[in-house]
């Protein structure tokens, strides 16, 4: 197993990913760097985290964390796996799946990916809290 970590190219947090298999090409819907909501705390249905990578040694083995930045970077969720780089000039793909992703409070969220045992790339997920439509005759009572 590899101990030399890839080079990230890009990591994407999404709705969706499809894979088109004559081309060999990804698809991302629904690409997301905040989450608003009326309340918290929520329940996200569903999530994936998308990373590309060059630069790999043979069998590696990453990491994807999600980290609460308010909480001392308390891990909510992790989730490991390993992927193969044919050659170092491969590029790799890897599309990691997240169900149910409960956040307690709004603001600032990062998930992590490690890769050979170190941190390689982070990417900011916000949360906010959406505060209702102000309806017209309660902002003027006299209209």
């Amino acid at each position: 197993m590899a101990q030399i970590p890839p080079v990230v190219l890009s990591t994407i947090v999404c709705e969706r990913v499809l894979f088109d298999a004559p081309t060999k090409t990804s698809s991302l819907i629904g690409i997301i760097d905040r989450i608003f909501a009326p309340q918290y705390p929520i329940r996200f249905p569903r999530l994936f985290f998308f990373a590309e990578m060059t630069n790999g040694h043979d069998m590696t083995e990453i990491e994807v964390r999600l980290v609460d930045a308010q909480n001392d970077e308390k891990i909510i969720l992790q989730q490991k796996t390993f992927i193969n780089f044919p050659d170092v000039k491969s590029i790799v793909s890897v599309v990691l799946a997240f169900e149910g992703l409960g956040f307690n409070q709004p603001g600032e969220y990062y998930f992590q990916l490690f890769a050979a045992g170190q941190i390689v790339s982070s990417r900011r997920l916000i949360c906010i809290l959406a505060k209702p439509p102000i309806k017209k005759d309660e902002q003027n009572p006299n209209i």
